[in-house]
């Protein structure tokens, strides 16, 4: 480990902290079965089984299990009827794959701000981008804390719009005790290998609605139709299937979640309680209709005058040679050259501002911090406290 450049003493932490992704005999049983039965793809029983438990779990009715997140919104927006000249409502403030899936089921995303303190969608600001063509809304759970789902239903319900949850982060999160992904038309979410239940990779659409289950199985299995023959396609579809290895791993995963969900929850408290005591820091707010945060990451943010003498990536740098696992997470949408050509719309030509003061304040960490001891969540507190102290030899 380097020693930390702004004054070229001993990092605060040299050891790792807990390793990621979790796994044990279960895994190991699980996938023995699945090599075992000959049947790794189509004809075997786990994916099945994962689809049920998962979309059980998440209290919807159907799971439809597929290769990654980013296929699960694009079967999810086919599923719902998303085509072509619609336009759907996407926060700037969340991956390309939420704008990508948009732009690839021949959409056109239209960028909306989000709420400075929750990081979740700004409804007020969405309301004002709604047009005869939009059709869908895309509230995504940031980190795994839920958006403000009351609002995103109440506008979907005046307007008339589809919604769809991108829960890639927010794996048994809720929202006034409703699990993320289930309280919209339809929920998707991501089991990448950094992903708080993780198959390396992976995706799963839910719903509770029997034709949007229908159709999202038939898009993800080469337009195949559940009651029809093999070889009889219906729809232009794509093979998006989830390998029985995969949905093996994911049911021990999907277990052992519900303990990791508390310990992180306990950890974000503790460490909340740690970092507010440090002038200049403050954690991202939990809004109040979370009743269960997944906390895929722990968010918080650095004032502004702090940010106005020494860049963001400064800080972040200094922290990781402190030994503290971080990244200064996502920047606008609309600053993505490639995706602002696709939308048909020139670089420059849109400001959010709640979107880009946080992009310039918030720092990540990543979940598995939060699998430490309190001793763990120390050293993260102490090493903001001292790079926020050498501040001077940071800029």
């Amino acid at each position: 480990m380097a020693k930390l450049a702004v004054n070229g003493g001993e990092p605060v932490r040299r050891k790792p902290f807990p390793q990621w992704p979790i796994y044990g005999e279960e895994e190991e049983k699980l996938l023995l079965e699945v090599l075992r039965s000959g049947k790794w793809s189509v004809g075997g029983e786990k994916v099945k089984q994962f689809q049920q438990e998962f979309a059980r779990f998440h209290d919807a009715a159907y799971g439809v299990a597929c290769s990654s997140g980013w296929a699960a919104l694009v079967i999810a927006l086919k599923a719902l009827g998303i085509k072509r000249g619609d336009k759907v409502l996407v926060p700037a403030y969340t991956f390309a794959a939420t704008a990508t899936a948009v732009i690839d089921v021949g959409a056109t995303p239209v960028f909306t701000d989000i709420n400075p303190d929750t990081l979740g969608i700004s409804v007020e600001d969405a309301e004002r981008r709604i047009g005869e063509d939009t059709k869908c809304i895309i509230p995504v759970h940031v980190g795994g804390c839920p958006a403000d789902m009351d609002e995103v239903v109440s506008l979907a319900d005046r307007y008339g719009l589809k919604i769809l949850e991108d829960a890639a982060q927010a794996h048994g999160a809720e929202w006034r005790g409703r699990k993320a992904g289930s309280i919209g038309d339809a929920g998707t979410f991501s089991f990448y290998q950094s992903k708080n239940m993780t198959s390396g990779e992976g995706g799963i659409v839910v719903t509770s609605r029997e034709e949007v289950a229908d159709l999202a199985w038939s898009y993800h299995n080469v337009g195949r139709d559940r009651r029809r023959e093999w070889y009889e396609l219906v729809r232009y579809g794509w093979n998006f299937r989830m390998t029985e290895f995969q949905a093996a791993v994911l049911i021990a995963q999907l277990r052992r979640l519900p303990s990791l969900i508390d310990k992180r929850e306990r950890s974000a408290e503790y460490l909340s309680r740690r970092l507010s005591e440090i002038e200049g820091v403050e954690p991202v707010k939990r809004p109040s209709g979370v009743t269960r945060h997944a906390y895929h990451l722990y968010i918080f943010r650095v004032d502004r005058e702090i940010i106005k003498k020494v860049p963001k990536q400064r800080l972040v740098d200094a922290l990781k040679a402190e030994g503290i696992p971080c990244n200064p997470g996502y920047k606008p949408l609309y600053e993505y050259r490639f995706l602002m050509r696709e939308v048909g719309m020139s670089g420059g030509g849109l400001r959010l501002q709640n979107t880009e003061e946080v992009c310039s304040s918030v720092v990540w960490l990543p979940q598995n911090v939060l699998l430490g001891c309190e001793g763990d969540l120390d050293d993260v507190a102490e090493a903001v406290e001292k790079v926020l102290k050498n501040l001077n030899e940071l800029a």
